[in-house]
């Protein structure tokens, strides 16, 4: 799936995405939580329903 891992974390480190934005690539399976947390150096919100 394009983008992968390298790209998503490319493109957030230079401002193009948000936090949210690498939320979705997690719900779209496109990246783990895991990856989610190396992207952003911020733990997955499991709850985003409040």
């Amino acid at each position: 799936m394009y983008p992968g891992f390298d790209s998503i974390k490319y493109f957030y480190d230079i401002n193009c995405y948000t936090n949210e934005d690498i939320q979705t690539y997690v719900t779209l399976d496109a990246i783990d939580k895991e990856q989610y947390e190396e992207i952003t150096g911020e733990e997955y919100p499991e709850s985003q329903a409040e």
